[in-house]
């Protein structure tokens, strides 16, 4: 076979550095995380259910519409009155009825009345009092029917009745409860809210008195019994005391206000006393014995006692003027001159007396201390005494003691009985009541239900909420692939272009149509398909679809002859041997082409076919052979494909489809790059995965995604193609305008 301008090059030399193949798992390509929330896509997923979501909201609304008529109109009237907070007293060990220990026991006390209030025991006394088994208003607005009714099926409805129509609110940190009742009419509403009021306060004082009662039985019971237990206790006490002998004397020792601070017994009083007295006397006897005998340490003429003595004082005066008046004399006589001698004689008797004085002083210390040390020896002896005699009167005193307690103990019960059965049989009478009434309840001049804009309100957004299930579980549910993100969101694949549905049966037609979006679109299909890698657009590309009908032909025509139309030496080969139709679209003949060149039966020169598009040729499928899948499989198709890259810089292949047929996978792993097929709406996430897992299979290298026959008008908010009217011409499509015009 003879090509034309072949080179002589390795089947495999057109391979790309990109042709390697793809990561495991990966799926072919590494794309960008999606953002969190796409609010593009649920915008689309919206316009793709409208109707369902208008249908579901139009049905809410009618329902809650027809609600609000259909319901019969409903009035409620309130009364509210203030509960304060009360304690019934028994034992008169709680605070003051008024005050709450904490916040949490005033919102428990008041949760209570709010539970009383609602109690199935107040409906009874409601309904005995406004007797409203016997009344037709109360019936005909509870909508009872009293006919075929027993007495007791009757009572149970009212109740029931009065049960459904009670409602009662407590605000937060607020004392003040709303009651209020609904019913079909104002006036029974209005009644009966006021009859609950009325019972209520009715039953609170009644249950005071209840309680108020109880305790008085309860503690006339128990003072009489406390009354009997305290006189035996005290005879019991008396008589023991006389039989021991002993005699209590601490309410006479210790006085009324102390009486347990005090000794019991006679004995031990005095040896209380006693005791207090010899600590008394000890303590004087160690202050005398310190004194003397600092004083024995001490010279006699260095005491302070003695240089404080007046006498003393008043002698050292005399005998300071005695040698004053001896030294006079004798510095004018002898020493044994008559009046020197006689002072002198004076200064002696002076000395002589202030001695005498100080041994006297020394004497009186020494005469206090010997006193204080036998006064506390006697006191000694007399404590010894009486500690023998206590040891003894206490060992008689143990169950004396145990008696004492006993009657202590029940006279002090005895006496709190007393004084509570007075406070409890003193305010038996009153009256005061916690529950004061701050409004009545009147008759409702409008109904509170229906509320047709309320209903409204409620159906539309359960209608919004059901439709928004709805849609989430159809989309969920829906694996087609409907819009360009559907691409990287379900197959992990880069978009590479979005080619429109053509306006015009014949796709030819329309790309031959300046400025139609088909071919815009296909201008901006062949810039990305050149940005794919640093090194441009692959030599050999592969387009192939996961069933057939999804648009690859049409695809590659547009690509083709786009390539061309930017200078690029393009050729066009359809290998879809099964169902061949690039011919049909090109208007060229199908006699020869890659069947006659695989099987031997033409030269490579001999299948190309040239095109009214410069730059443009094409080798068509050719007669269909009896074992496509054997003809592709041979070694004959790289060699031809290898050959003809030496000649062209791009060339385009058209394969069949991937699933079902073994063609796609085999012509994949040849060529540099495949280009996948995804018709919208139509092709399915399944489907299109499996296809790509055979590809992936077959080491193809697949570079991304095309959505064909995507519909605009749907409102998917995607401009994926399009430049607006009036940006340009396409000078490419004016040469194919002349034949489809023709």
């Amino acid at each position: 076979m003879n090509y034309p301008d072949a080179p002589p090059i390795s089947p495999r030399s057109f391979r790309q550095p990109y042709a390697d193949p793809p990561a495991a798992g990966n799926d072919g390509l590494r794309i960008e995380e999606a953002p969190a929330i796409d609010f593009q896509t649920l915008w689309n997923a919206m316009i793709r259910n409208r109707w369902i979501i208008l249908g579901i909201i139009g049905t809410c609304l009618a329902i809650g519409l027809a609600a609000s008529m259909l319901t019969v109109p409903r009035y409620r009237a309130s009364a509210s009155v203030q509960i304060d907070q009360r304690v019934a007293k028994v034992l008169g060990t709680e605070d003051d009825d008024n005050v709450a220990t904490s916040s949490a026991d005033a919102d428990r006390y008041l949760q209570t009345q709010v539970d009383v209030l609602k109690s199935r025991a107040l409906a009874i006394r409601v309904a005995d009092a406004l007797r409203l088994t016997g009344d037709a208003d109360f019936l005909a607005a509870a909508a009872i029917k009293r006919e075929d009714r027993s007495p007791e099926s009757l009572r149970l409805a009212v109740i029931d009745a009065l049960d459904r129509g009670l409602t009662v609110t407590l605000p937060r940190n607020s004392r003040v409860v709303t009651i209020s009742f609904a019913s079909r009419s104002p006036t029974v509403s209005a009644k009966v809210a006021n009859a609950y009021v009325a019972e209520f306060i009715e039953s609170s004082l009644q249950r005071r008195f209840d309680q108020s009662a109880y305790a008085r039985n309860f503690l006339s019971q128990q003072l009489a019994q406390a009354k009997e237990r305290l006189e035996q206790s005290e005879l019991s006490t008396n008589a023991y005391a006389r039989q021991q002998r002993l005699i209590d004397a601490s309410s006479a020792a210790g006085g009324a206000s102390n009486p347990g601070s005090a000794p019991r017994s006679i004995t031990a009083a005095d040896l209380v006393q006693l005791n207090q007295v010899h600590n008394e006397a000890q303590a004087t006897r160690l202050q005398a014995q310190e004194r003397w005998e600092r004083a024995r340490a001490t010279p006699l003429m260095s005491l302070p006692d003695v240089l404080s003595n007046q006498a003393i004082q008043e002698l050292t005066r005399q005998r300071a003027e005695r040698e004053a008046a001896y030294r006079q004399e004798r510095e004018r006589h002898k020493p044994d001159y008559p009046t020197v001698r006689e002072a002198q004689a004076a200064i002696d008797a002076i000395d002589r007396q202030i001695r005498g004085i100080a041994n006297g002083i020394l004497g009186s210390i020494r005469y206090s201390y010997e006193t204080a040390a036998a006064q506390e020896r006697a006191l000694g002896t007399r404590i010894d005494q009486l500690k023998g005699a206590t040891l003894s009167e206490q060992d008689r005193s143990v169950r004396f003691n145990i008696l004492k307690r006993e009657a202590d103990t029940n006279r002090e019960l005895y006496d709190g009985l007393l004084q509570r059965f007075r406070e409890i049989s003193a305010a038996s009478g009153a009256t005061n009541n916690n529950i004061a009434v701050i409004d009545q309840a009147e008759a409702p001049a409008r109904p509170f239900a229906p509320r047709p804009l309320v209903n409204l309100g409620i159906g539309a957004l359960v209608g919004l909420l059901l439709a928004g299930l709805a849609a989430t579980l159809r989309e969920r549910l829906d694996d087609s692939i409907r819009e360009p993100g559907d691409t990287e969101r379900k197959l992990a694949l880069p978009l590479l272009g979005v080619l429109p549905r053509a306006t015009d049966d014949d796709p030819m037609r329309d790309i031959a149509k300046p400025r139609s979006p088909l071919a815009e679109a296909s201008q901006a299909l062949r810039t990305s398909l050149e940005l794919t890698s640093p090194e441009g657009m692959p030599h050999v590309t592969l387009l192939t679809s996961s069933r057939q009908g999804e648009g690859k032909t049409t695809s590659a025509v547009l690509i083709a002859l786009m390539l061309a139309q930017a200078g690029k030496r393009t050729l066009l080969i359809d290998a879809d041997l099964r169902k061949p139709s690039l011919h049909k679209y090109l208007g060229l003949g199908n006699a020869t082409g890659l069947s006659t060149l695989l099987a031997g039966q033409a030269e490579g020169a001999a299948v190309v076919q040239a095109t009214a598009a410069e730059r443009l040729s094409v080798i068509t499928s050719g007669p269909m052979p009896p074992d496509p899948a054997q003809l592709l499989g041979s070694s004959a198709l790289p060699d031809a494909i290898a050959a003809f890259a030496g000649s062209y810089d791009r060339i385009v292949v058209d394969a069949p489809p991937v699933l079902g047929l073994a063609d796609a996978p085999r012509l994949a792993s040849i060529v540099d790059g495949v280009i996948f097929v995804v018709e919208a709406n139509r092709a399915h996430r399944g489907g299109a995965k499996a296809a790509l897992k055979r590809l992936e299979g077959g080491r193809a290298t697949v570079i991304g995604a095309v959505l064909t026959k995507f519909n605009r008008s749907v409102g998917y908010g995607y401009d994926y193609y399009g430049y607006g009217a009036g940006y340009g011409k396409s000078r490419l499509m004016n040469v194919f305008r002349e034949k489809a015009d023709a």
